[in-house]
C-alpha cells in the first residue's frame, strides 16, 4: 500500500455535535509506505467550557485552549494539510460527524474517503475482547502513546494498528500486498465474511 493515508483524531467537549459539542483538539499523522512522514496537532478554542469529565479523560483544560485558535482557522489548516489523502479514524463515524459539523459552520466540506479502523479491526481480530483502541494496541503490540485520549497520540496509535493489521492479513491470508481497496472492503463486509472478502485480493 503506497498511497498516503491521513490518520485523524478529534478530542471534543462531548459526544454530540448536533447538541452543540465542539472540537477542542485535532491530531493527524500521515502514513506513507508504513512510516509516519508528517504530523499536525492543534488545540481549538471551543468557545464554551470543557466539562469536568472531559478534562479528567483527556487532561485538556479550559486554560489550555483559552488562547488557542478558533475552529475555522484550524480546520482550514487541516484541509490544506490532508489534501486529497483518504482519512482513517478509529470509530470514524464519531470523528467524521465532528469534522463535518465544524466545516459546515464555515460553509465548507471534505470529500475525502473516510475509513474506519475499528470496523476493519472487527474483521481482522474477531476474537478480541473488545475493539477499543487501547485494547487493540495492547493485543497487537503497537507502541502506545504516552497518554490516551490525546488527538495526535491516538492518531499515531491508529496508524500503528493499521500497519499491524496489514501485516497480519498478509501473513495469515497469503496476500502479497494489501491494497487500500481491500481494507475498504473489510469495513463494509460481514464479520463472518471477512476471509472470503480477503480471498478476492489474493
Amino acid at each position: 500500500m503506497t498511497k498516503s493515508l491521513a490518520f485523524i483524531d478529534f478530542e471534543t467537549t462531548g459526544l454530540s455535535p448536533e447538541g452543540g459539542d465542539r472540537v477542542i483538539e485535532v491530531g493527524i499523522a500521515v502514513l506513507e509506505q508504513g512510516r509516519i512522514v508528517k504530523r499536525y496537532q492543534s488545540f481549538i478554542n471551543p468557545q464554551k467550557r470543557i466539562p469536568y469529565e472531559v478534562v479528567s479523560l483527556t487532561g485538556i483544560s479550559d486554560a489550555m485552549v483559552r488562547t488557542a485558535p478558533n475552529a475555522s482557522e484550524v480546520m482550514s489548516e487541516v484541509l490544506e494539510f490532508i489534501g486529497a489523502a483518504p482519512l482513517v479514524a478509529h470509530n470514524a463515524s464519531f470523528d467524521k460527524r465532528f469534522m463535518d459539523s465544524e466545516l459546515r459552520r464555515m460553509n465548507r466540506h471534505c470529500a475525502n474517503d473516510f475509513i474506519c479502523s475499528l470496523r476493519v479491526a472487527r474483521r481482522v481480530y474477531p476474537a478480541a475482547p473488545n475493539h477499543k483502541l487501547a485494547t487493540l494496541v495492547r493485543l497487537t503490540g503497537v507502541q502506545p502513546a504516552e497518554q490516551y485520549h490525546r488527538a495526535l497520540g491516538d492518531a499515531e496509535m491508529t496508524a500503528g494498528l493499521w500497519t499491524r493489521m496489514i501485516s497480519d492479513i498478509e501473513e495469515q491470508h497469503g496476500v502479497a500486498s494489501v491494497s487500500l481497496e481491500l481494507m475498504q472492503s473489510l469495513q463494509s463486509c460481514r464479520v463472518a465474511g471477512a476471509a472470503e472478502a480477503i480471498a478476492r485480493y489474493v
